[in-house]
């Protein structure tokens, strides 16, 4: 069955439609990040190879600034890996923990690369989905207002269970984890000595009232058991870097490590420098703060719209996605669809029709769910606003016709 991106993607560039499906940025990294890139590739060292763990400086910049995030004095010999990207990060965290036949629980939507990389290392995933409250077709919603049933997460667990995933600001819904939600989780990794793997590449996109974010590794004796993911891709607007990195305790990131100098050895090393260039400055300069600003005004262009059609959405809490509820969006019935869309979910047919005749590309959530619950998102569509100000107003702009169709 073919992927999302190879349906959506040729499609968008075929129509000429503006995407804002997949989640990359079209605008350039800070300028710091961006010269300090250019500057190491002016020096012989940092065209070799690095350390399999990382660069000192980047592993050093990246204890200086998480260590007061996770409440402790972080090691970067020990407790720091810089990976591939977050992606490899995960990856290498699966590869080193898992054996044929190990349950992985995963979160409806999940990140769809998440599937693929426990089943590629033997594992099988697990599926426990995210519900948004019953009436989330008549009104704009919280993304916080999407809730796991503790005790449905806890029926999945079997003795085959290793490890749960946990993305907090989340993919797509954008919903970010209390603490009450946080500690239940690690309740039920704890009552069952399960390892956590909490993807948090979105950690420094989170949006007022929030004025901190929180982290499962910070509460009680989580850390114990907890891998945290990180992105310099995503909080410099670099994704095509590929710099992540994992953070926790020595006992656990040993075992990526070791499957990780057998996956890539060590990551691209002027890039590095560039992304501990970015969280130096940013100890002592608002670069995230900027940031926050600015994708605030950036969700506000698409928001308005949203309110303007009187489309029900989902108002993120983190991340730069808007999971618009398309229920009254009528499509023409003579419109024709191609045969590969007749074995999907019915949100594909929404997004192919926007992308086709609208001229805005969205994305299916259902593909980031399993097959029995497509239905759960069979009015939803993925808006990704981590673009300029110009194309969101471009699209905003086809987004208008949209009145027509909606009943």
């Amino acid at each position: 069955m073919p992927v999302v991106w190879s349906i959506f993607t040729p499609l968008a560039l075929e129509t000429k439609a503006i995407n804002l499906g997949q989640g990359y940025m079209n605008f350039a990294p800070p300028a710091i990040v961006q010269n300090a890139a250019k500057e190491a590739l002016e020096v012989v060292e940092a065209n070799q190879y690095s350390h399999p763990r990382g660069r000192p400086r980047l592993r050093n910049a990246l204890a200086a600034s998480y260590s007061e995030q996770f409440n402790r004095k972080l090691d970067p010999e020990t407790e720091i890996l810089v990976t591939a990207g977050a992606n490899e990060g995960m990856f290498a965290t699966f590869a080193g923990f898992l054996d044929a036949g190990d349950e992985v629980i995963c979160m409806e939507p999940f990140f769809d690369q998440y599937i693929p990389n426990i089943t590629m290392n033997g594992g099988k995933p697990v599926y426990v989905p995210l519900r948004p409250p019953a009436d989330a077709a008549d009104r704009v919603i919280s993304s916080h207002e999407w809730k796991l049933d503790i005790e449905e997460l806890k029926s999945k667990v079997t003795p085959k269970t290793k490890m749960i995933v946990l993305n907090t600001p989340h993919n797509p819904i954008g919903k970010v984890f209390d603490e009450d939600e946080l500690r239940a989780i690690g309740q039920v990794a704890e009552e069952n000595n399960l390892v956590i793997l909490s993807d948090e590449v979105y950690d420094r996109l989170y949006y007022p009232p929030l004025n901190k974010f929180p982290r499962i590794a910070n509460i009680d004796n989580l850390w114990e058991r907890t891998i945290t993911v990180g992105s310099g891709g995503k909080s410099f607007a670099a994704t095509g870097w590929r710099v992540g990195w994992l953070i926790g305790p020595d006992h656990l990131i040993k075992h990526a490590f070791a499957a990780q100098t057998r996956v890539v050895f060590c990551v691209n090393s002027p890039c590095q420098e560039a992304v501990a260039a970015g969280l130096e400055n940013a100890m002592t300069q608002p670069i995230f703060q900027n940031q926050i600003d600015q994708y605030m005004h950036k969700k506000s262009i698409l928001s308005k719209l949203f309110d303007e059609l009187n489309l029900p959405y989902t108002m993120p809490e983190g991340a730069y996605y808007i999971l618009v509820n398309t229920s009254k969006i009528q499509i023409p019935k003579d419109f024709e669809f191609p045969e590969i869309l007749n074995d999907r979910g019915a949100d594909f047919k929404m997004c192919y029709w926007l992308t086709k005749h609208i001229g805005v590309c969205a994305i299916p959530p259902s593909e980031f769910y399993e097959k029995e619950h497509w239905p759960l998102a069979a009015h939803f569509a993925r808006f990704a606003f981590c673009k300029t100000d110009e194309v969101l107003e471009q699209a905003v702009e086809r987004l208008k016709e949209l009145k027509t169709y909606i009943k």
